[in-house]
């Protein structure tokens, strides 16, 4: 065999094993979240996520959107956690209606809720003045930690805070009439949507279902907890949490208001007695919350996160 024709042989076997490689290698092949829309209304779907913690399996579908058919345009709650997931997202409504997308309504500022807005026209965007000034401080830095938690499902995602800005009341749009309510418990600013027609609520992060809420941006539980008894107030027939099961009755709030007493009641005795941050997150949760997932890695983030501030309110009380 002549030198030529050896190295030729011996450049194809290689270049046939580094495709092979790449082809097999995570994040090759094309991903897809193999997004479903549940009719829950008249006119009003919810692609339900998944209750697990961000991943590079999951690619960080881990929350609940929406999207609602108005007579003159659809309206849609929440873009999901990445471009791709936005243009999977809106490839799915446009499967179920083709009415065109005339709101898209960013609840808060979270990267799960908000990044993939990219995948839709830039004037369909709303968000409250709040989030998205909270947007444009975190978004960056949402981002880099969003890139190494689910890696390639992040491609090509750029955060893009909304160019318009939604104010609390009503909105009246074709055949529906949408109660626009402005809260602050989950981040300072968030944004829940109650479809008067239909009765379903987009809670947004505002409620958690058989989920443990997050609290890095909470102004207080109290106040979160407060909110909640409010919603539950509210003339709904579904619930849609930004993160659980959709439920038609009132057990999300009970849960909600119960997990957020027990929690403020745990962080407050804790301060009293003078607990380290370490001996609090070890404290044993209740049987009853069993069915909350991720209930102990959330009880150690909203240590880290808040545990300090009941510490120097037990301080100044002595």
């Amino acid at each position: 065999m002549s030198r030529l024709l050896f190295l030729r042989r011996h450049i194809g076997w290689l270049v046939a094993a580094m495709f092979w490689v790449f082809a097999h290698s995570p994040g090759a092949s094309a991903k897809s979240y193999e997004l479903e829309a549940t009719l829950v209304a008249d006119g009003v779907w919810v692609v339900v996520g998944s209750t697990d913690n961000f991943s590079k399996t999951n690619g960080g579908n881990i929350l609940n959107t929406g999207f609602i058919e108005t007579g003159e345009g659809v309206v849609v709650i929440d873009t999901g956690p990445s471009r791709r997931y936005g243009e999977e997202f809106r490839a799915l409504i446009e499967s179920h209606t083709s009415k065109p997308i005339v709101k898209v309504l960013v609840t808060h500022h979270h990267p799960d809720h908000a990044f993939g807005s990219q995948a839709f026209e830039q004037e369909t965007l709303y968000m409250l003045d709040e989030s998205a000034s909270l947007l444009e401080q975190d978004g960056e830095a949402f981002s880099d930690n969003m890139y190494r938690m689910i890696g390639d499902w992040m491609r090509g995602t750029e955060v893009t805070v909304p160019m318009n800005r939604v104010q609390p009341g009503l909105l009246n749009l074709g055949n529906r009439r949408l109660r626009l309510i402005a809260m602050q418990g989950h981040t300072g600013a968030d944004l829940v949507v109650l479809d008067e027609t239909s009765g379903v609520l987009f809670a947004s992060d505002m409620v958690f279902f058989n989920r443990a809420l997050t609290t890095p941006q909470t102004p207080g539980l109290a106040l979160w907890r407060a909110e909640i008894r409010q919603l539950a107030q509210l003339p709904f027939s579904v619930v849609v949490p930004g993160h659980g099961p959709l439920i038609k009755d009132d057990r999300a709030f009970i849960q909600m208001i119960d997990y957020l007493t027990w929690l403020d009641d745990v962080l407050v005795d804790s301060a009293a007695r003078g607990l380290s941050a370490s001996e609090v997150i070890e404290t044993a949760i209740p049987e009853r919350f069993s069915e909350v997932e991720g209930a102990r890695y959330e009880l150690v983030r909203t240590v880290s996160h808040l545990y300090s501030d009941y510490e120097k309110d037990a301080l100044s009380r002595h």
